[in-house]
């Protein structure tokens, strides 16, 4: 594939997803790929070599959490390479993203990217998400192909606001994993994904922290 035509896969694909990719927007995703083919070859951060199918499956498969995102402040969890919040924050410039990998060459390679592709709003956590203690919580915490549900609420529920979301990209809609999650989070939908070039099943399983219920009114005597 030319320069060019990876550019019109990405912009097309975003169209498809329902969102305009900017012409500065799709170059930077494509050095994001070019990053990644670099750092693959010293680090083997990925299973996936082709570039076609990292545009496919990583960069247009983290953009279509593009609709669902909600709020000013973003935690990816368990990023690995970047994914999905890299291809997201350069398409938010708006948005603070933070990124939390526990790897430590995962977490350099993502930082020396972030650097090299001039993401102002993008900050990498090396650290596990259990023991991860921002001074702010997340309106949104994504997380892509990270172990159960009830194991992402359990890792990383904490760093999701009273009001916020977490969202879980999954393959197959994972009936078993919600029907096994902690009360302490309820499911407000799951979405099917279409992932512009790919026929793989995509879902998306959207949860929120469970409110506390309100303590009665105490009866007042007369």
């Amino acid at each position: 594939m030319t320069r060019e035509s990876e550019r019109e896969v990405l912009t097309a694909g975003a169209s498809d997803i329902g969102f305009a990719l900017a012409a500065s927007d799709a170059e930077a995703l494509l050095r994001l790929v070019d990053e990644l083919e670099i750092g693959n070859a010293q680090f083997n951060l990925t299973a996936i070599r082709d570039r076609p199918g990292m545009l496919r499956k990583h960069v247009l498969d983290s953009l279509s959490l593009q609709p669902y995102l909600r709020g000013t402040r973003i935690a990816d969890i368990g990023t690995g390479a970047g994914f999905p919040g890299l291809p997201l924050a350069i398409v938010n410039s708006q948005r603070r993203f933070t990124l939390v990998e526990a790897t430590g060459k995962k977490a350099r390679f993502v930082e020396q990217t972030v650097e090299r592709l001039s993401c102002g709003n993008v900050q990498v956590a090396n650290v596990r998400a259990e023991s991860y203690r921002p001074f702010e919580l997340f309106d949104t915490v994504i997380a892509r192909a990270l172990s159960s549900l009830a194991d992402f609420a359990a890792y990383a529920g904490h760093l999701c606001a009273p009001e916020g979301r977490l969202l879980a990209m999954k393959g197959k809609r994972p009936d078993e994993e919600i029907s096994a999650l902690p009360k302490t989070f309820r499911v407000l939908a799951v979405h099917r994904l279409k992932v512009p070039g790919l026929d793989d099943e995509r879902h998306l399983v959207e949860l929120s922290p469970t409110r506390p219920r309100a303590a009665p009114p105490k009866s007042s005597k007369i």
